[in-house]
């Protein structure tokens, strides 16, 4: 064809692809609206951890060219304990403050150890993106492995289905039957490779064949030498464009007579452009996964801050735990130590015979009843010690770790008056600082990239493509076949390769091609599809925060009704010690009978019981508080840069408790405000 010819033809096939796009619009993706907000929406918060290496950064081919091909290096995990467990270890007791309790979770707790791996997966997704390859998610949910506080029953490992034992992340609406249903996120046109690819094939062959005529040959059995050496390179760019470069040179060797040059040296190239009109165009369309994979790294950071507040959170009610059945054995050996008393009294009336002897009865009776008690609550103690070494530490292993005695250095305080902050001013504290509400937010953002990318793809496919090449021959003269330099002129491949770049044997072009799906009902069905799940999206925004409503309310109250429980309790403990001096005394003087004694004894460890059960409820309502309204890390005075690094820097503060006068042997806790927090 002429290069007249071939103009005209390109210019016709560019006048049809622009009456095309006059019919369907051409970049729906950019044209679209923006989707509206969810109902009482809040921007999400700009949560960004720090930590070390990039993963997100691929390695440079400067100054190792050979880099980008070797394989990073992941040290595996430490199962070391950091210095500050053995800092606080004195005679062979570890002494914990609720402060260094918590620092010692941030550095050691496993759930955390876990759960600092999805940051750096979300950094390969993005890299992943930036390549044009498909992304393959971040787990973002809690890793809840560690039993006490509330979580993880006694002997459970990790829960949830997702990588790294942690439950369903953000956005997810029930798994469905058998878990098979999927989402359509990551739906829409496929990405271009941006990554560029470089292609090669070298080969030699050297082949016989057998031949029924020498019309063609003059030779009964053909024989070929040949060399192959062909190099394609492809890439793929934002706005849907697809580059493509093919350089294909032989060399043959023949012993056929009927070729002029021989040996043969062909040498050809192709410069292909194709760019989508509908289907596939747009940058935005094309960089969706990218703005995903940077949306998926916030997911996962807030889903780590998440972590931090829910471990955090955890140990605070463990070291609650740990405090109250320390001082109820107390409670059960003073319990016990007035029934003995008890028991030593009537023995000694009943030998004047003052006494019954059925009063030893009943006394030894109530010994027994107090020392299973004190063993109940002893072998409790040691429990909540295991569950509290197990949630500072990486590694069990050593027995002697296992069986430290954790002696807790602060107590429970009741501040005389309580923070007033008015309920819808926590609510919106809730709303804008929780990170399961942040991910939510962030994860509707990418529901409505999804939802634009498949509409998109309701489009069909039309694209206009150019391309532009040459070929060339190049050689010896073939003597035998008759042929003599006047016939040809002898090229090397020097001479073959510049013949590419001077139009002697041009090969360029220009297209349109078009694919359209008669009925589209795959790509109708994902659109739809798209559009449900982001309405359902939105939906599940505004029943979270409706329920945030009701948590921190639930949360408030329980925190005042917890309050006045731990005046109650303190008053009917106090009535149940003068109860008891009273009756003793009436005894002493013949007012009252053992009976009575005894039922005032066990009234007194009932109401001793009531109180500490009040004060651990007292306490951990108000951590509960904190972890509803999201302000437990800012509360506290906690670095996420440093829970993510698993090294702190600075020590957590805990407001509201105060030092135990007697490590290790309790008192109750009282009605003052803290001393020194």
């Amino acid at each position: 064809m002429r290069v007249s010819s071939l103009k005209n033809a390109g210019k016709n096939l560019t006048v049809a692809a622009m009456a095309l796009t006059m019919v369907f619009p051409v970049n729906v993706f950019a044209q679209q609206q923006d989707a509206p907000q969810a109902p009482s929406a809040v921007a999400a918060s700009n949560t960004q951890i720090n930590k070390g290496t990039d993963f997100s950064r691929p390695k440079s081919h400067i100054p190792n060219p050979f880099a980008p091909y070797t394989a990073h290096e992941i040290k595996a995990p430490s199962f070391s304990n950091t210095p500050r467990l053995d800092q606080l270890i004195r005679d062979g007791k570890l002494y914990l403050s609720l402060d260094d309790a918590i620092a010692l979770a941030l550095e050691n707790n496993l759930d955390l150890a876990i759960a600092r791996y999805n940051l750096d997966i979300a950094d390969t997704d993005i890299l992943r993106a930036k390549a044009g390859a498909g992304i393959l998610g971040v787990a973002s949910g809690l890793v809840s492995g560690t039993p006490g506080g509330g979580q993880g029953g006694l002997g459970s490992g990790a829960s949830g289905a997702s990588a790294g034992g942690t439950t369903a992340g953000a956005g997810g609406a029930g798994a469905g039957s058998s878990g098979l249903v999927l989402s359509t996120a990551g739906g829409g046109p496929a990405i271009p490779q941006f990554d560029p690819s470089l292609n090669g094939t070298l080969e030699i062959e050297h082949a016989v064949f057998p031949l029924s005529n020498t019309i063609t040959t003059g030779v009964p059995a053909l024989s070929q030498n040949t060399g192959t050496a062909n190099f394609s390179y492809n890439q793929g760019f934002a706005p849907g464009t697809l580059m493509s470069v093919g350089f294909d040179n032989t060399r043959q060797a023949t012993n056929s007579r009927g070729n002029l040059v021989n040996p043969t040296l062909n040498s050809s190239f192709r410069f292909t452009l194709q760019q989508h009109l509908l289907q596939g165009f747009g940058i935005a369309l094309n960089k969706r996964n990218i703005t995903v994979a940077y949306n998926d790294k916030r997911i996962a950071d807030a889903g780590f801050k998440n972590q931090v507040i829910s471990t955090v959170s955890q140990i605070q009610n463990i070291y609650w735990d740990l405090v109250t059945a320390y001082e109820d054995v107390a409670v059960k050996q003073r319990s016990l130590a007035l029934a003995q008393k008890t028991e030593s009294d009537n023995r000694k009336q009943v030998e004047i015979g003052t006494l019954a002897p059925i009063e030893i009865v009943r006394a030894t009776s109530q010994v027994a009843a107090s020392n299973q008690d004190l063993i109940i609550s002893q072998t409790n103690l040691q429990l909540q010690q295991t569950l509290m070494i197990n949630a500072l530490t990486r590694n069990l292993s050593d027995p002697t770790l296992a069986k430290l005695p954790v002696i807790p250095t602060d107590t429970m305080a009741l501040p005389q008056n309580e923070p007033q902050v008015p309920i819808e001013d926590l609510v919106k504290q809730a709303i804008a600082q929780r990170p399961d509400l942040e991910q939510s937010r962030v994860d509707l953002q990418n529901r409505d990239i999804t939802r634009k990318a498949s509409k998109n793809g309701l489009l069909p496919a039309v694209d206009i493509f150019g391309f532009y090449g040459a070929s060339a021959l190049g050689g010896a003269p073939n003597p035998a076949a008759g042929c003599l330099t006047n016939c040809f002129v002898p090229t090397g491949y020097g001479s073959t390769f510049g013949s590419l770049f001077d139009s002697t044997a041009p090969d360029k072009g220009v297209g349109l091609s078009i694919n359209i799906p008669i009925r589209n009902r795959a790509n109708q069905a994902q659109q739809v599809r798209s559009e449900l799940e982001y309405r359902q999206a939105q939906l599940r925004i505004q029943q979270q925060q409706n329920q945030v409503g009701i948590d921190v309310r639930n949360a408030r109250f329980a925190l005042e009704q917890n309050r006045a429980r731990v005046q109650a309790a303190i008053e009917g403990q106090r009535l149940a010690e003068q109860s008891l001096d009273a009756e003793q005394k009436k005894y002493s003087l013949g007012a009252s009978t053992n009976t009575l004694v005894l039922q005032a004894q066990s009234a007194l460890a009932t109401a001793a019981s009531a109180t500490l059960s009040a004060q651990s409820a007292y306490e951990k309502s108000r951590v509960q508080l904190d972890l509803i309204t999201g302000q437990t890390l800012q509360d506290l005075g906690i670095n996420l840069d440093d829970a993510a690094a698993g090294v702190v820097k600075a020590l957590p503060t805990v407001k509201g408790v105060q030092p135990a006068t007697t490590p290790g042997a309790l008192p109750t806790a009282t009605t003052q405000p803290p001393t020194t927090k």
